[in-house]
């Protein structure tokens, strides 16, 4: 399988080196050179299957030569088993025709684990092959940063530096960050939004005298590697609703848009979708987007679902790739214009392309709180405000017989507060994390600028 830029003008890759490389060198992302197809009888035959063989299955196309499916199941086997649950995501229903696909059950309590624990055995993998030391740096709104401090903690290939914004993020998720005391690992509270985190990080990638100096790497879902090992899970769950023989809809709380898009990539393999929901909370730039066709960064409010605050979603970048037909000048050209004003609009064509597969809607922050509620009171059961956000604008467009499924993408534990003002309980934390709350924290606050984020990571290798 080989990988293309989606700005066109950076080297063609396969696979590991687009594992090392994280953004391409243009500023664009990587996208496979085409999609792998699974078969109606192929997918049927996956009914039952654990979810390591499954994971196995479907990447396996997109890893290509670059491991032997022996080499790929031990990495699986090895990432899924500290999971609490067997089915490591299973799929549990809250109404009549109303699913939440557990996302929860890795070790810190998001969907970012699923993706996440696969990426840190595949670059010990191939760093182990190439006798190499990566610096990992990422940005996080909340989950990420936890979800790849756990995967790459205490590895000696790889020095872990994660951006957060400081103050909001939640307790839980920082801490989940601050307290690991491994010395391979960096927190950095920085003091803007996850959007300026974001920035730096990109900003870090295109200087490529720093990038090479310092053998870059990333771990957000500008990384294909975290995309690809998110697609597993829409097959997991198509396959108890009957895939391939039936249908269902996505509703996903939508922040970098890598965990829809994935749903997308699931779609063109083969997978039955009916409806892709991007579920937004106030920070609705992709609602209004799929509303107007214009995408226009506004200023970040800070919401009970703070893994969302964001304006730019890198990801987007991707389905714009597809939608334009794999036209790599008109997505530079659209990139361009945002990074100049802050906005650009699709063409009609393009839109059009993308409401073929998506709906969007958005809940604010009333909604979500009368949805963590309602969820209570009618199922006995809490669940997040992420997931919350999901079911709220997934109920708004959803249509039709096919079931909707919501994907509920963190423990409520993380999210104490929130919980217990929308339901009067308070969740705890499951018991390989208690004491969190008081372990000694470790994190540098640094302002918003990218020399002295740069001037950090030096200073720390």
């Amino acid at each position: 399988m080989k990988y293309h830029s989606t700005r066109g003008e950076a080297p063609i890759l396969e696979f590991e080196d687009v594992l090392l490389a994280g953004l391409a060198r243009d500023g664009g992302l990587y996208m496979p050179e085409s999609w792998p197809e699974i078969s109606d009888e192929d997918m049927a035959a996956l009914a039952g299957v654990p979810y390591a063989e499954l994971a196995v299955r479907i990447m396996s196309p997109f890893v290509g030569k670059a491991l032997s499916e022996a080499e790929l199941g031990d990495i699986a086997s090895r990432a899924y088993e500290s999971f609490s649950h067997a089915a490591v995501a299973p799929v549990s229903q809250i109404g009549s025709n109303e699913f939440l696909l557990e996302l929860y059950h890795g070790p810190t309590l998001a969907f970012k684990d699923l993706a996440m624990q696969m990426l840190g055995g595949l670059f010990d993998h191939v760093l182990k092959k190439r006798d190499r030391h990566v610096t990992i740096v990422g940005a996080t709104s909340g989950d990420t940063g936890g979800a790849a401090i756990e995967a790459l903690r205490g590895r000696g290939s790889i020095s872990v530096f994660i951006l957060h914004p400081h103050g909001r993020v939640s307790d839980v998720q920082r801490r989940m960050m601050t307290t690991v005391p491994d010395k391979n690992v960096h927190n950095i509270a920085l003091e803007g939004n996850f959007d300026d985190c974001q920035a730096i990080v990109k900003a870090l990638f295109n200087d490529h005298a720093f990038r090479d100096r310092t053998s870059l790497g990333g771990v957000n879902s500008i990384n294909w590697a975290r995309v690809m090992a998110q697609i597993v899970y829409y097959f997991a769950a198509g396959l108890v609703f009957g895939a391939p023989h039936r249908a269902a809809s996505y509703a996903v709380p939508t922040g970098n848009f890598g965990d829809i898009l994935a749903g997308f990539a699931a779609k063109q393999m083969g997978l039955p979708v009916d409806r892709l929901i991007i579920a937004t909370n106030v920070n609705d730039i992709l609602s209004r987007t799929l509303d107007t066709g214009e995408y226009k960064v506004e200023g970040v409010v800070p919401t009970s679902s703070p893994s969302m605050d964001i304006q730019v979603s890198s990801n987007f970048e991707r389905l714009i790739f597809e939608a334009c037909d794999r036209d790599a000048g008109e997505v530079r050209g659209l990139m361009s214009s945002l990074s100049q004003s802050g906005a650009f609009t699709l063409k009609e064509k393009v839109l059009a392309k993308i409401r073929q597969d998506f709906d969007a809607a958005r809940a604010d922050e009333r909604e979500v709180a009368e949805t963590l509620q309602s969820v209570y009171e009618t199922t006995g059961r809490l669940i997040d405000p992420h997931t919350a956000v999901g079911l709220a604008a997934g109920r708004k467009v959803a249509q039709g017989s096919a079931p909707l499924v919501t994907l509920s993408t963190a423990h409520v534990a993380k999210f104490p507060e929130a919980v217990k003002e929308a339901t009067g309980v308070t969740p705890g934390l499951p018991p390989h994390l208690e004491g969190l709350m008081h372990r000694d924290e470790r994190m540098s606050i640094l302002p918003n600028d990218v020399a002295a984020v740069r001037s950090y990571i030096e200073d720390h290798l």
